[in-house]
C-alpha cells in the first residue's frame, strides 16, 4: 500500500484545509457536492490556496444533470477554467459528452489547451460512455492526464475487475483514478484488487449551525427541504485513518 496517493473530494475551502490536516495528498475542489460537484467559487479556491500547500484540482462543471452543455454553458465553462487557473488551481477536472454519450473531442481538446500543460482530469462522465476503451483512446490522444471513474458501476467495489482492466488497457498512457464508494473498510481491497496507485473519496462530518433556531419552518433548498441547522465539513480523522491504511 505504500505510495498510494489519496485524493479527497472537497466542497469548500474548509474541506481542503481539513483534508490536508488529515494527510491527503491532493484534493478536488468543487461546490455543491450534493449534485456531484460543480464549479467552485474563486473565493473558495483563493482561500484554500492561501491556507494549504496541497495540489488543488478544480472542477469545471457549469451545471448538474448530464454533460452535454449548451454553447452558452460551455462558454461559461471556458471562462471559469481561465479564472480557476489564474487564481491558483493546479489543474482542471471536467467532462464533455455528445448527446449519444461519446466524448466531445473538440470541447475536451479546448480545455486541455486552456490548461496549458497543467494536469487535466476527465471525470466520471466516463462512467456513462457507451465504450470506455474508445473513450480512453480519445482522451489519451488529446493529452488528458487521468480519468476519475467508478468502473461504470454505482460503486467502485462492484467494478474491481473493470478498474483493473482499465489500468491494464491504459498501460501508463493515462492515469486511472478510482472513486465512488471507497471507504476505510474497503480501500485496501480496492487497491489490492485493481493495482491502482491512487484513490479518490469524500467523507464528511456534520456540524451544527444554530442561527436558524428561531424559525424551524423555513427551508432554502427547494423541494428536497434539506435541514437548515447543520452543515458538512471534511472529516479529517477519517481521512487520517484512510491514510494510515494506505501506509
Amino acid at each position: 500500500m505504500n505510495g498510494v496517493l489519496l485524493e479527497i473530494c472537497c466542497g469548500s475551502a474548509d474541506d481542503v484545509i481539513e483534508a490536508e490536516k488529515g494527510g491527503a495528498n491532493r484534493v478536488e475542489l468543487n461546490s455543491n457536492l450534493f449534485q456531484g460537484g460543480l464549479t467552485p467559487s474563486i473565493g473558495a479556491l483563493r482561500v484554500a490556496r492561501r491556507h494549504t500547500s496541497l495540489p488543488i484540482m478544480a472542477m469545471v462543471r457549469p451545471r448538474a444533470g448530464g454533460f452535454c452543455y449548451t454553447d452558452i454553458e460551455f462558454e461559461a465553462a471556458r471562462e471559469d477554467a481561465y479564472q480557476l487557473l489564474e487564481n491558483g488551481a493546479d489543474g482542471l477536472v471536467f467532462g464533455f459528452l455528445h448527446e449519444d454519450g461519446t466524448v466531445d473531442r473538440e470541447r475536451t481538446k479546448e480545455l486541455v489547451r486552456i490548461a496549458g500543460g497543467k494536469p487535466c482530469v476527465f471525470h466520471r462522465a466516463l462512467d456513462v460512455v457507451p465504450d470506455w476503451k474508445r473513450a480512453l483512446d480519445t482522451l489519451i490522444d488529446l493529452g488528458v492526464t487521468r480519468v476519475l471513474t467508478s468502473g461504470q458501476q454505482s460503486d467502485v467495489f462492484f467494478a474491481l475487475d473493470t478498474i483493473a482492466e482499465m489500468i491494464q488497457y491504459a498501460d501508463g498512457a493515462i492515469e486511472i483514478l478510482p472513486g465512488a464508494g471507497i471507504t476505510l473498510e474497503n480501500v485496501q481491497k480496492v487497491v489490492a484488487a485493481t493495482g491502482c496507485s491512487q484513490v479518490h473519496l469524500a467523507r464528511h462530518k456534520t456540524l451544527p449551525d444554530v442561527s436558524v433556531q428561531n424559525n424551524r419552518s423555513i427551508y432554502y433548498g427547494g423541494a428536497l427541504y434539506p435541514p437548515e441547522d447543520r452543515f458538512d465539513v471534511t472529516d479529517r480523522d477519517y481521512v487520517a485513518a484512510v491514510r494510515g491504511r494506505l501506509g
